[in-house]
């Protein structure tokens, strides 16, 4: 489970991150994740008059973007109906048999709903759901650990619109997948 993070973090982590472009942004979703990594314990996304949304990975106060340029700014959204933006998952050790897994995004006004699907197991899982972004953390246990070859199951983003109707789903996005 994610919990938020306060608005004193939140200003100095989007000054680390964004520097002097900072003031024109503002949060639209921050949260801790269940567990921290050696770089990663939360994530910030912001968004600025312009509807461009940027994410910033956190630890403690100090916020980075795993883009380059320094940040993942993008003012269009994609996938399948044009409904969903990702920006970027990833798995992080975070300790002995322990990962981090974190990823962020952005949506059209038609979704109600995001969850998260992790590998084969259908079980959704809800996303953190502000300002038109969307956030998702688990922590994993493996005694394996993450290789060239595996870095844990993927999550696949699943919307929904406000009937209930999935409406996009990434396990079944040909952008994603070998389906055609």
């Amino acid at each position: 489970m994610t919990t938020p993070i306060d608005a004193g973090s939140i200003s100095r982590i989007l000054s680390s991150c964004l520097g002097p472009d900072a003031s024109q942004y503002h949060a639209v979703i921050a949260e801790r994740m269940p567990l921290a990594s050696s770089d990663t314990d939360g994530v910030v996304v912001a968004v600025n008059s312009a509807k461009q949304y940027v994410q910033c990975q956190t630890k403690g106060n100090k916020g980075q973007s795993q883009d380059s340029p320094p940040t993942f700014i993008n003012d269009r959204l994609w996938g399948t109906g044009h409904t969903v933006e990702y920006f970027d998952s990833m798995l992080q050790p975070a300790g002995k048999g322990k990962y981090l897994m974190l990823g962020a995004g952005h949506y059209t006004s038609g979704v109600a709903k995001i969850t998260i699907s992790y590998g084969n197991d259908p079980k959704q899982y809800p996303a953190r759901m502000a300002g038109g972004a969307f956030v998702y953390g688990a922590a994993l246990s493996s005694d394996a650990p993450p290789s060239a070859h595996f870095m844990g199951p993927d999550p696949y983003v699943h919307a929904y619109d406000a009937s209930g109707k999935e409406i996009y789903n990434q396990a079944k996005d040909p952008r994603f997948t070998s389906e055609k």
